[in-house]
């Protein structure tokens, strides 16, 4: 398998997975517009050709910005749960899939696995993909590391996670006081720290990579985040995974497992 991280950030999230083996590949959230997206999976030499499904963790803005127009462009399914259709229009009703919590759907040979966390959405999930002994989770956008996403962690061997924020920065930062609230709330967003703890006391010597994402423009920067997850990670001597931050600018070159 494979990952890119589109994009990610509050301005716009899409993860690429890919199946090496079969050429197919899902977007995990078109929070870009049809342009961009096209623009950054040429930026990694993948074809958009090869999107065979559009798989939605929440019906945020910045999660949902390009489906539509994607969709109709490519002909390709988009997937949320029904609670996320109900909340906001995400794309036409011929090219909507309505998929559960727990519900493992197989698209190109890859086993995508839909589970529940919290944030303050409507039916807010997550996802793992799998093919054969690899897999790969997508986990932005959660306010709490609760046991659902501690049991999803465990088998990764390349793990996506929100590291949003730096709590100082975005205590002493400009936002008004009832954002911070959220934020810091088990609804809003991780922090680097909360990102980090849940890998280190959940990840196996398996996990051979992990991508920041969802990074604040505001209340954090690559290097706090890096900083932060270097000084907890190196206390398990067992796991030696590389680490990468995702931006909202560019893709990430393609990581494969």
């Amino acid at each position: 398998m494979e990952f890119s991280a589109l994009a990610s950030g509050s301005s716009g999230n899409s993860f690429y997975v890919g199946n090496s083996k079969t050429g197919v590949g899902i977007l995990i959230d078109a929070g870009i517009n049809c342009k961009t997206f096209e623009e950054r999976m040429k930026s990694i030499n993948r074809s958009p050709l090869s999107i065979k499904g559009i798989f939605i963790t929440h019906e945020h803005t910045d999660h949902i910005k390009g489906a539509d127009v994607i969709s109709r462009k490519y002909g390709i399914p988009v997937y949320a749960t029904k609670k996320t259709f109900d909340d906001r229009f995400i794309a036409i009703e011929e090219r909507q899939e309505v998929i559960k919590n727990d519900e493992t759907i197989n698209v190109g040979g890859m086993m995508i696995e839909t589970f529940k966390k919290n944030h303050g959405a409507s039916d807010p999930v997550s996802f793992n993909i799998q093919t054969n002994d690899k897999k790969i989770s997508v986990i932005t956008d959660v306010g709490k590391a609760c046991d659902n996403i501690h049991d999803n962690i465990n088998e990764s061997d390349l793990l996506c996670i929100e590291a949003n924020h730096d709590p100082d920065m975005l205590i002493e930062g400009k936002y008004p006081w009832f954002l911070k609230k959220w934020i810091l709330s088990d609804t809003g967003h991780l922090s680097n720290k909360q990102s980090a703890l849940a890998v280190l006391e959940h990840a196996r010597p398996k996990m051979k990579r992990i991508v920041l994402s969802h990074l604040s423009a505001h209340n954090n920067t690559p290097e706090v985040a890096m900083e932060t997850y270097k000084k907890l990670i190196k206390e398990r001597r067992d796991l030696q995974p590389t680490i990468n931050v995702s931006v909202r600018e560019y893709a990430t070159p393609v990581m494969k497992i």
